[in-house]
């Protein structure tokens, strides 16, 4: 007899409680520097934050310091054997998991209408998004590194992005701009959404796609990404055990926040015209809003204004789309010796 996975509910008191909520360590030591330093002091904060290659933070402001002293570990129950075998589901697919986050996990994320509102206030996505996706790529290639968890540098690279959050969440604000209605701005029940759309909904996508995978290792990818988010400050209470929770909080946070918005739109249009930029041959120029639409399905696509075109799906599944820059694949990938591992 088959014994089904245990699952929580994802009930809206629950998310309603944690919409109003940020990352009160990150947002304090964030705080902490305004008080001393002002805009001045957080502007270069977030230039250190910015910066993919420091990984030193001994010049930092002492609450920074302090930040990262305390929070420079995994979680207690991080188990590294499988965070390997999340690590080698990764390297088992990298081109077909950059190919979903960029056509389903970004835009699915942007159905999201007030989640949404922070990324179009702070003008960074819509502005440069060539710029932004070569950020994504870096930092997910990055944490892909079994090396750099081994050496800590990853720890320290995913407490920056955290930190990065917490600065914008603290210009949004006090910018004069943010409307209370959307929820406190980054909050937990978006990171928890982000989270999702960069495990549970990738494996959606690659089933969607027809990659061969296990439940085995699906399910340790999802695990590899609760470690991430932990660290990125995301309420444990927030990451879903396994995938049969994985899907009902999705579920859950769909039915509250997917809704038509000009924040939604625009950000998807803004991420459609950089990958049309990147086809080789413009007769392409149609492949990615096709799969978007393959991967989101019409009601998400539709509510997010993507167009209808014609394209078959056998070609949809045939044709790779540059997602992310070569180099970064380059540089980001595994010894030989690590390679040999992941793919055995």
């Amino acid at each position: 007899m088959i014994v089904p996975k245990q699952t929580r509910v994802f009930n809206d008191a629950l998310l309603n409680s944690y919409r109003q909520m940020g990352d009160p360590a990150a947002d304090a030591a964030v705080a902490a520097v305004a008080t001393l330093g002002g805009h001045a002091a957080l502007g270069g904060l977030m230039r250190y934050l910015a910066d993919s290659q420091n990984l030193s933070f001994a010049e930092q402001p002492a609450a920074i310091q302090v930040f990262f002293e305390q929070n420079n570990q995994l979680p207690a129950w991080a188990n590294r054997q499988q965070m390997a075998e999340g690590l080698k589901f990764f390297w088992q697919n990298p081109q077909p998991i950059a190919l979903t986050l960029g056509c389903y996990s970004l835009p699915y994320c942007y159905a999201a209408a007030d989640g949404a509102q922070v990324l179009w206030l702070s003008q960074r996505i819509k502005d440069d998004t060539f710029k932004r996706l070569e950020e994504t790529g870096e930092f997910l290639f990055g944490v892909m590194q079994e090396r750099d968890w081994e050496n800590g540098k990853n720890i320290i690279k995913v407490l920056k992005i955290r930190l990065m959050h917490a600065v914008i969440r603290y210009f949004t604000l006090h910018a004069g701009q943010w409307n209370n209605a959307w929820g406190h701005p980054i909050n937990q029940e978006d990171m928890a959404g982000t989270n999702g759309a960069f495990s549970y909904i990738v494996i959606r996508g690659l089933r969607k796609s027809g990659i061969s995978t296990t439940e085995a290792g699906e399910e340790a990818y999802l695990y590899l990404w609760n470690v991430i988010g932990t660290i990125l400050g995301v309420a444990e209470e927030l990451l879903p055990q396994n995938l049969r929770e994985a899907y009902h909080l999705d579920r859950a946070i769909a039915k509250r926040q997917f809704k038509p918005s000009e924040a939604g739109r625009g950000l998807t249009l803004a991420l459609l015209k950089t990958l049309q930029k990147q086809l080789p041959n413009p007769n392409l120029e149609n492949l990615p809003t096709a799969q978007m639409r393959f991967l989101l399905g019409d009601p998400i696509a539709d509510l997010l204004g993507l167009p209808q075109v014609a394209f078959e799906k056998r070609l949809i599944e045939a044709t790779t789309l540059p997602i992310f820059p070569k180099t970064i694949f380059q540089n980001a990938a595994p010894s030989p010796s690590a390679l040999k591992k992941y793919l055995r």
